[in-house]
């Protein structure tokens, strides 16, 4: 693709950001810029809690068009539509709100939740890949919030990389994918939850689990009262929200997920991939394991990322995308990911890492 822009990077004072004040936020030169860039009809790059998005104003097909070819995404994979304050999602939908969708938004928003309504005509469909339906998130990050608020219109934002790649946690990893795509990024920093929202469907009255992420299943049936079910296979063929049909997050190394059940068998998976360059990430529990046996892992080489513990999903989450977009900058033919448990923040987890790999090693 022939280079369209010149992308610029406006960096947000830290301290602003920590302090979350998002009036004094409104007058940071970055976010002004990006703010009139996002009313002119073009595409921002900007931070949010989950990762950075790749935003243009939500009611505009033309702008919006621009978003799918900056990303290479394919045009029936709908977009989340991100609000500034609350105002703004009665412009965007049409029913009232149910009792259960109140108590979501009251616990959740702002924070990593989409809720799935019925949309007004004020977002075509380009929007929505065609769908009545649209998805929307209120961001906790100040950054979006000031951005968002400044201008003025509902921003629809997938995540700010290449369609397909793993997804951006830094201003560095949107600036590696998008350079020349686009004429923005707003840099404000690592994202701290590391993987998207949740993404729930409660047209129905139950909720539905269209992509887990960064608002928990357990978190979700606490506060609803129902547990939460998952899309059956027909929602997939026409996919209601981001996630759900194609692969994602792939680094260009091949990546495995390994699931090791006999720790005194992972010799003979070096023995199988010997000169091969391998890195294997692995979990603080397991690494202190498997100290022994790794030195006899490969003949070529292995580089050993250890994540943390097993059970500190929201570190895993967080440096998740990092790990595999550096891995893939090394010498590296194969990448070999431990599994966690499926359980809290680390279904999301699991499920970025299974959409992401090119299948998975047992060890038995």
């Amino acid at each position: 693709m022939r280079m369209e822009y010149k992308t610029r990077i406006g960096r947000v004072n830290r301290d602003l950001i920590k302090k979350q004040d998002i009036l004094k936020l409104k007058e940071n030169d970055a976010i002004r810029e990006g703010a009139s860039l996002l009313q002119k009809g073009e595409v921002v790059a900007f931070p949010t809690e989950t990762v950075y998005g790749l935003g243009a104003d939500a009611t505009s097909e033309s702008a919006v068009k621009k978003i799918f070819k900056a990303k290479g995404r394919p045009r029936d994979n709908p977009l989340i539509v991100h609000i500034g304050e609350m105002d703004q999602l009665y412009d965007i939908i049409k029913n009232p709100l149910s009792d259960t969708t109140r108590r979501l938004i009251k616990h959740f928003w702002p924070g990593p939740l989409t809720l799935i309504f019925e949309k007004k005509e004020t977002i075509p469909g380009v929007t929505t890949a065609g769908l009545e339906s649209v998805a929307v998130r209120f961001p906790d990050n100040p950054v979006a919030r000031a951005l968002i608020g400044l201008s003025s219109v509902p921003v629809a934002a997938p995540s700010a990389n290449l369609s397909g790649s793993p997804s951006p946690t830094r201003a560095e990893h949107v600036f590696k994918d998008l350079k020349g795509r686009i004429p923005f990024i707003i840099d404000g920093g690592p994202s701290s939850v590391g993987v998207e929202s949740t993404v729930i469907d409660i047209r129905s009255g139950n909720p539905v689990i269209l992509r887990p992420g960064g608002v928990t299943r357990e978190e979700i049936a606490e506060v609803t009262g129902f547990s939460p079910e998952n899309p059956d296979n027909e929602d997939r063929k026409k996919p209601l929200s981001p996630g759900m049909k194609y692969r994602h997050y792939s680094p260009r190394t091949p990546l495995y997920l390994i699931e090791i059940r006999d720790f005194d068998k992972i010799r003979d998976v070096g023995e199988k991939y010997k000169g091969y360059n391998l890195a294997l990430v692995i979990t603080s529990e397991t690494d202190m394991v498997l100290k022994e046996s790794l030195k006899s892992f490969s003949t070529t080489g292995i580089k050993k990322v250890v994540i943390g513990s097993r059970n500190d999903f929201k570190k895993i989450a967080a440096c998740m995308f990092d790990i595999l977009r550096n891995l893939d900058t090394d010498n590296i033919d194969l990448i070999f990911f431990e599994t966690i448990p499926e359980k809290g923040l680390g279904e999301a987890i699991m499920n970025r890492l299974a959409k992401a790999a090119t299948g998975k090693i047992v060890v038995e």
